[in-house]
């Protein structure tokens, strides 16, 4: 796929885990593209070329638009494990949905002929059963703050481009990993590299996940295939995994031994739900898997990294960061 002929892009929340990937992958292929962040911190300052907004929700998009054709939005609220309470719908609605529905305003205006959406696959739902994946054309059906406000994102993106002349492609990311990775994954692999006895031997889950690699390699599919303009698609790695399976792959990538013992999935939930960590210890146990299968036909895609290859990149990250 050749992205130097999409023209020049602007990629928002250029920061964060993919927008560092997939702006590394354009400066590496020379493409012209606007790193467009909140603000640029001081370590950043002279290696990356950012292009500073302040708050995305009050921002002037104009400039950072100016001869662009095609925007990746990245930036947004992500899902917080411990949201508060009071009010925990409105930042999200904010960041999320208002943010996407000015940018894709400020982009007709601009000429911006395609915009790529980052969404995720908890807009489906929280848990699948098994053998039953989310495929690209089941019904939304988010349950927390932050999948409700994907989906309205997603709605309001798809109504401004039909309505404006532009193309929309949202692609909703399970679990992603790799060099860089924060949250709940990197959680698992420093228990993993520190050889922790964790209770989770025998789960006979299957996850979904999505290398750092795939995803920005599914991105610039999503800029270059004219089929996929108006689609709303799901994209993944090509193989699921139990969370035992995880742990055991992890530790063979990281050199170090898996420490997993077994204790009834019923007890975990339990214990888990007295200390407020249920959410927590669903993800581990429960199942979300996805069909990306359409996302690949359409595209004429394959994800160019394998898990084992996905899982080595980030112990090899991981080992980097801790000989420092």
């Amino acid at each position: 796929m050749d992205l130097a002929s999409q023209g020049k892009l602007l990629v928002t929340g250029a920061d964060g885990f993919i927008g560092h990937a997939l702006c590394a992958r354009l400066a590496a292929l020379r493409i012209a593209h606007v790193a467009a962040v909140r603000r640029v911190l001081v370590r950043d300052a002279k290696s990356r070329p950012f292009v500073a907004l302040g708050d995305f929700a009050a921002a002037d998009w104009a400039e950072a638009l100016s001869g662009v054709s095609a925007v990746v939005h990245l930036a947004g609220r992500a899902h917080v494990m411990r949201e508060p309470k009071t009010d925990a719908v409105t930042p999200y609605v904010v960041a999320n949905v208002h943010v996407t529905r000015r940018l894709a305003e400020a982009a007709a205006l601009a000429g911006v002929r395609r915009i790529v959406f980052a969404s995720t696959v908890k807009v489906y739902g929280e848990r699948t059963a098994p053998g039953r994946l989310f495929r690209a054309d089941d019904p939304a059906a988010p349950l927390d703050a932050y999948a409700q406000s994907k989906a309205e994102a997603e709605k309001v993106l798809h109504e401004i481009c039909r309505a404006r002349g532009m193309e929309a492609v949202c692609l909703r990311l399970p679990l992603t990993y790799g060099a860089g990775v924060k949250g709940n994954f990197l959680a698992l692999l420093e228990a993993v590299a520190a050889e922790r006895r964790l209770p989770l031997a025998g789960i006979a889950n299957r996850r979904t996940l999505l290398y750092v690699g795939n995803a920005v390699s599914a991105i610039e599919a999503a800029l270059a295939v004219p089929a996929l303009a108006g689609q709303t698609l799901p994209i993944a790695d090509t193989e699921s995994v139990s969370t035992s399976e995880l742990i055991d792959r992890l530790a063979c990538a990281l050199g170090v031994s898996a420490r997993t013992f077994r204790v009834p999935p019923v007890i975990l939930r339990a214990g888990a739900a007295m200390l407020g960590r249920a959410a927590a210890v669903d993800r581990l146990l429960d199942s979300l898997e996805v069909d990306a299968t359409r996302f690949r036909e359409m595209a004429t895609w394959s994800p160019p990294y394998s898990l084992e290859q996905g899982l080595a990149a980030t112990a090899a990250w991981w080992r980097l960061r801790h000989a420092l």
